[in-house]
């Protein structure tokens, strides 16, 4: 499976983005898609996920101004990002996660996205 996001750059805080990612290649129907953060000196961190069947889980640090969705036709997930604070400032990563007939984690090769007036 490959990964292919866009997005990202510089935001004002306050702002938006919307970081899309489609997933190409040898791809099974169960799965999940989603993004994950890393700010200098922390830890990758989930952001926000959805599975094929709709199931969506989000960080609390984003809960109430993020949505994500998807577009199974296309394997394309959208994280849309509302009230940006410097706090979002990492590299953001893309993840393909196949859940059957076994789980495996793919992984987009990361997009800085800079909060900052």
């Amino acid at each position: 499976v490959q990964l292919q996001a866009s997005g990202g750059g510089l935001a004002q805080p306050g702002g938006s983005l919307r970081l899309p990612c489609a997933a190409s290649g040898s791809i099974f129907s169960f799965n999940e898609m989603g993004w994950y953060r890393q700010a200098p000196g922390k830890q990758r961190d989930l952001v926000a996920s959805i599975t094929s069947v709709g199931l969506i889980n989000y960080a609390d640090s984003v809960k109430g101004r993020s949505t994500i969705s998807r577009d199974n036709v296309k394997n394309t997930v959208y994280l849309q990002m509302n009230s940006l604070s410097p706090e979002d400032t990492a590299v953001y990563y893309c993840n393909f996660r196949q859940l059957w007939p076994k789980e495996y984690d793919y992984w987009g090769q990361g997009t800085l996205v800079t909060v900052s007036s």
